[in-house]
């Protein structure tokens, strides 16, 4: 079942669009590839980046000199948190996205560091709510400077990334941004209470994370493309292809409770939180009843055994929910693709379509 076509304009709309231009500049534009299991590119991150690694590096700079403080306690928590490099996966989408329409600018690394601000924030509060002990390998901000300092950080990130967008008259991204933070929140707030009531369905799932994880990579490739064109049909198209991305993005990060070596390292992270996912979803549809209540009552229990997650993690691969899981993931993926294969041809798109691959690979 398709709940989430991310599709809000025609992919035919966009392929008129895009081969009129394509035939203006004769370029002679060739289809990317079905993504399936056989068709994927397993490249590193490295490998990945590469393109844009000055840009990100740059990037770095940009950030580091945004959130600088001469508040002592300030500059001391910002100074172990510029420590904690992740993935870099939303400028690089933001960079990514300004190379295919133009070329990357002051605007770029406003948006890149905007949303790096505003991703930054949301985890050290995720981090507070959730009493969390460790961040990418790090002992948490709460847990070295107690919640209140976590809450406080977040804030202040948040507001340097009104202050950047306000200073430099980039309001169009700050409403983009916006609408983003808006939706993140809503995400949040009913998956509070979908957890609660325990009653998670595939539709609820699709509406959570589209608004969660997915919303915000949308927003990344939304406003590399405000920040080189003026052109609000591209700004549309790459809003979709983004939420495409993002919702395999967030699919492959619930395969890897489930997974095996195949996947990359297990978490088991959800089972042990009481987390209902994709592949859990399904499985229950496609398990006998008794089994499944009975699976219902191992998820339910605050404290499980190792054998308990075992049973469940057996459970999803016995009933089809791992391969249903990762089939809504290529489907994804592949529907960014597609509405990628109406922009005109150049290295800048294959190298866009090779971190669509990467979100799908990616083993962490």
């Amino acid at each position: 079942m398709r709940v989430n076509n991310c599709s809000v304009l025609s992919v035919n709309y966009y392929t008129t669009k895009f081969k009129k231009i394509s035939t203006q500049l004769m370029i002679d534009n060739e289809e990317l590839e079905h993504i399936n299991s056989e068709t994927v590119t397993r490249k590193t991150l490295k490998e990945i980046t590469a393109p844009v690694s000055e840009n990100l590096s740059e990037f770095r700079n940009f950030f580091k000199e945004t959130i600088k403080s001469d508040v002592f306690l300030l500059d001391q928590i910002i100074n172990y948190l510029l420590r904690q490099k992740g993935k870099e996966l939303r400028p690089t989408l933001v960079f990514m996205t300004a190379n295919l329409f133009g070329d990357i600018n002051k605007k770029s690394y406003i948006a890149a560091t905007m949303i790096e601000l505003l991703h930054t924030a949301t985890l050290i509060h995720d981090d507070v709510v959730d009493e969390a002990d460790s961040r990418r390998g790090f002992v948490s901000i709460n847990k070295i400077w107690k919640n209140k300092a976590g809450v406080l950080l977040g804030d202040y990130l948040l507001s340097k990334g009104l202050l950047i967008a306000l200073e430099n008259k980039e309001h169009q991204l700050l409403e983009v941004q916006s609408r983003a933070v808006q939706k993140m929140s809503e995400g949040e707030l009913r998956q509070l209470k979908t957890a609660g009531l325990f009653n998670m369905t595939e539709e609820r799932y699709f509406q959570i994370i589209s608004e969660k994880t997915a919303s915000l990579i949308s927003t990344c490739c939304e406003c590399g493309a405000v920040s080189v064109t003026d052109d609000e049909e591209i700004h549309s198209l790459m809003r979709e292809i983004g939420m495409c991305i993002g919702i395999a993005f967030q699919i492959r990060d619930d395969l890897f409770d489930y997974g095996m070596d195949d996947i990359g390292k297990p978490t088991r992270n959800d089972i042990q939180e009481r987390k209902v996912t994709l592949p859990l979803i399904k499985a229950f549809e496609h398990a006998p009843k008794r089994k499944s209540a009975h699976i219902r009552s191992l998820m339910k229990k605050r404290k499980k055994s190792n054998s308990n997650i075992d049973e469940i993690v057996d459970f999803v691969h016995q009933n089809d929910g791992m391969k249903y899981a990762k089939e809504m993931m290529y489907d994804y993926a592949n529907k960014a693709i597609e509405s990628l294969n109406s922009v005109p041809d150049s290295p800048a798109k294959q190298d866009f379509a090779d971190l669509i691959h990467f979100v799908i690979t990616r083993k962490k």
